[in-house]
């Protein structure tokens, strides 16, 4: 067992960039959840059992290097798998009059409650991340087609800057792709998710 208590640099760094050539990488894998978390016991694809005990206030990024043997020119480096995410744009929606408005909303609303799909809104874009395949939440939407609905994929690296923590652990939280369950944190999200985003259409 390896204790990591701080973290050595990023790979990213121009420093590192140079160190890193030639030398022998092991990779801690991690989803977005885990990735928030300051305590974590995981094992790196070579087997290398870690135990993260990090600044409560400071969580890993992508590229994060956390060990490194000079001698044998071996590191061990954080990788962070962000899924894509669908972002629904609905400011062609909000010009219509309200009922038509409120129909649509309502509508759109029913097709992702369907489906069981984590939802972020902020403003007049919803984010939602891809637990299934592309090809199935486009056909989904394609079903409902809904007028003046317009939605893109983009990289949830891409999302994750615009995000509060408790927005990025609803989208990427894990809770339906990991083996082990985050119940008692994903319900505190749950009921609370939509209650201070409502009011950004105007702007």
């Amino acid at each position: 067992m390896k204790i990591i208590e701080t973290t050595l640099g990023n790979a990213r760094d121009p420093e590192w960039i140079k160190t890193l050539e030639g030398a022998t990488i092991d990779w801690l894998e991690l989803d977005q959840w885990e990735a928030q978390k300051s305590r974590l016991r995981k094992a790196t694809q070579q087997e290398v059992e870690l135990a993260l005990s990090l600044d409560r206030n400071t969580h890993l990024h992508d590229g994060d290097i956390l060990a490194w043997d000079a001698d044998k020119r071996a590191a061990i480096v954080a990788r962070i798998s962000l899924r894509e995410v669908m972002i629904i744009d609905l400011a062609d929606v909000v010009g219509e009059n309200m009922e038509k408005m409120v129909q649509t909303l309502f509508e759109l609303g029913h097709a992702l409650g369907n489906q069981h799909w984590p939802a972020v809104v902020k403003g007049t874009k919803v984010y939602v991340p891809l637990t299934v395949d592309r090809k199935v939440m486009a056909s989904v939407m394609k079903t409902h087609a809904l007028p003046g609905v317009r939605y893109e994929f983009t990289p949830g690296s891409e999302v994750i800057p615009y995000l509060a923590p408790h927005e990025s652990r609803r989208l990427f939280g894990g809770a339906s792709d990991t083996p082990h369950s985050h119940h008692s944190d994903s319900q505190r999200h749950e009921h609370g998710h939509g209650h201070s985003h409502s009011h950004g259409h105007g702007h």
